[in-house]
């Protein structure tokens, strides 16, 4: 039937633009109500190509859902809601009762918003936030450099990642000669086990007196920023950590001892598989700064002392000068193939009211909870920089 219906948008489409291309171009004589009836006709051709497109766009989904449906039937649900469901569920989560629903039952007061989900009871169990506010949790993380980069990808549960620890090289093998020898492949496997983060902040009695829709946007800000800091700190503590020699379950990076000088991150880069290509460097401002200062014999600056990496800033790294010996105070590498995120139950941030623990001092605590899986998954993509030993005096 859709199909039909497409073909039949297709002719009428087909037909409108040979109706349009038919009208002749009006003389410079015309009289005025020849032109507005031309611009009637027009606006008509116009109105009705519209409509069509629309359709036509709308059919087109149906059918492509249908056959991802067809060809992934445990997908179908995920489906259904972003082709089908989706627009209803936006303007629903939109609407300025459900706005004022959500506020106050961020502040502890939930009987509307249980009201109103009766009848719009989320089929996941999960009561779904205003898309307003979710597009403020995705910027946060977007606008963090780090995380912007890393893989994600929204598996329920476990996310088991292979990769290759050795492997023999392929060979040629000239025709009449014996075959080459069976490939020797050593597997390991990431795990990628989701846990929460979690991160609060207090707010006054004149936060909670805003308006539904400002104190939303408050809140996902505040919250939503301060988790994706501590995503990002968790992916930089994860990459420098990994062993120099790759495990069963864990990736390797590899690892040079070098001050901050003309040619460390050329030495960095040179350490990396061939896998790794949108590489970046991540350090503390502080040590940027050095790198920033170091000169040529002739005593100018150095034009690219980053080797034409774009440098990310995380203060979890100490700076070079706050290092100790051999610590590492700098990671260049990919981190869009190296590194990724899982999240099993979407991008969205959980918010609890506390308003008992800080009473006393007329504040209210809300805490923000995000779940996700953050892992290194292949080996090669990041080169460590380690603090080379202080010589002794």
């Amino acid at each position: 039937m859709k199909e039909k219906r497409l073909a039949e948008i297709t002719a009428e489409l087909a037909e409108i633009e040979s109706r349009a291309n038919g009208l002749q171009p009006l003389a410079e004589t015309a009289e005025q109500a020849e032109i507005d009836e031309r611009s009637k006709v027009l606006a008509e051709i116009k109105e009705s190509r519209e409509k069509l497109l629309a359709e036509k766009e709308q059919i087109e989904a149906e059918i492509r859902a249908a056959k991802e449906v067809e060809q992934h039937p445990e997908s179908a649900k995920e489906i259904k809601n972003e082709r089908g469901e989706m627009k209803m569920e936006k303007e629903f989560r939109n609407s300025p009762e459900y706005i004022a629903a959500y506020a106050a039952a961020i502040k502890g007061d939930d009987t509307a918003l249980r009201s109103l989900l009766t009848e719009n009871a989320p089929t996941d169990g999960q009561v779904p936030i205003p898309t307003f506010a979710e597009e403020r949790i995705r910027t946060a993380w977007e606008t963090d450099e780090i995380l912007n980069r890393v893989g994600k990808t929204y598996v329920k549960g476990n996310l088991k990642i292979g990769f290759e620890i050795s492997g023999s090289e392929a060979v040629i093998h000239v025709e009449g000669t014996d075959a080459p020898d069976e490939e020797e492949l050593a597997l390991g496997v990431v795990e990628l086990i989701p846990q929460s983060i979690k991160k609060w902040i207090t707010i006054s009695d004149e936060v909670l007196d805003m308006k539904d829709e400002e104190f939303i946007d408050y809140i996902y800000d505040e919250l939503g920023h301060k988790i994706a800091k501590a995503a990002a700190d968790i992916v930089v503590a994860k990459i420098k950590a990994l062993p120099q020699t790759s495990s069963a379950t864990t990736p390797a990076a590899a690892k040079i001892t070098e001050a901050p000088s003309a040619t460390t991150m050329v030495n960095a880069i040179a350490n990396l598989s061939d896998e790794a290509t949108n590489n970046v460097a991540i350090m503390n401002k502080l040590t940027w700064a050095a790198f920033k200062s170091i000169t040529t014999g002739d005593g100018y600056p150095l034009a690219d002392p980053f080797a034409g990496l774009v440098v990310l800033f995380n203060n979890s790294l100490k700076s070079y000068d706050a290092a100790s010996d051999g610590e590492v105070y700098a990671i260049v590498g990919d981190l869009a193939t190296g590194f990724r995120a899982n999240f099993p139950n979407g991008e969205e941030i959980r918010i609890k009211m506390d308003d008992l623990s800080l009473a006393e001092a007329d504040l209210v605590k809300f805490v923000g909870r995000k779940y996700v899986a953050l892992e290194a998954v292949a080996p090669g993509r990041f080169t460590l920089i380690a603090k080379p030993a202080t010589p002794e005096p």
